[in-house]
């Protein structure tokens, strides 16, 4: 649930970037924080691990406009991808307002995918939040391998692995070049925002 700041009338909202190990998630937010720097009044912190090149990003206010008069700002993490740091990934989901999927495109790592998001539905689950439910959007990243003779998955065979159910917003991507990263970040600031007025509305703060 968004952070409610009642003397600065601010709303703080957070955003999680989750996906298999080396899928592309710390691509996406590298690409965001020097893209979008004017718009960031924060430092990007990296922890950095043996085995894993990054725990989590900490963190990335947006002044996005406002939601029943209250400036709203979007916090961006991601979470690292090896299951054996699983319980950082719970913790950084932790009042989580949305969720961006990072699926990786090349063909070898499609069982990598679909198990990262059963985990990703199993620890929302945790703290009673239902993947059908919550602001998700999908990125079908690293589209630019097929362009260096590397075999990707096509989307159609992506969205039926990992989006049939779902049907959430999907977009193919290329954390590398910026191809349709910002156009990602914007969808689901979007759809967070959205749920967020109906949640203000419904009292559910």
């Amino acid at each position: 649930m968004a952070f409610i700041n009642l003397k600065d009338r601010v709303i703080q909202a957070k955003i999680v970037y989750y996906g298999p190990g080396r899928c592309g998630k710390t691509t996406n937010l590298e690409f965001i924080y020097s893209k979008c720097r004017e718009q960031i009044n924060s430092e990007m912190v990296t922890v950095k691990t043996q085995g894993d090149r990054t725990l989590f990003f900490d963190f990335f206010p947006f002044d996005i406009g406002k939601i029943a008069g209250y400036d709203v700002k979007i916090q961006l993490y991601t979470v690292p991808g090896q299951v054996k740091y699983n319980s950082t990934r719970r913790l950084v989901l932790k009042g989580v307002d949305g969720v961006v999927f990072v699926a990786d495109s090349e063909a070898e790592r499609r069982s990598k995918n679909i198990s990262s998001l059963m985990n990703l539905q199993e620890n929302l689950a945790l703290y009673n939040k239902n993947i059908f439910e919550m602001p998700l959007v999908i990125q079908y990243n690293k589209r630019d391998l097929k362009k260096q003779g590397i075999e990707v998955l096509d989307v159609e065979t992506m969205e039926r692995d990992l989006n049939v159910e779902l049907k959430a917003p999907s977009f193919e991507a290329s954390a590398l070049d910026g191809d349709n990263v910002v156009a990602t970040l914007k969808r689901i600031i979007s759809l967070t925002m959205s749920s967020l007025e109906k949640e203000l509305e419904n009292g559910d703060w």
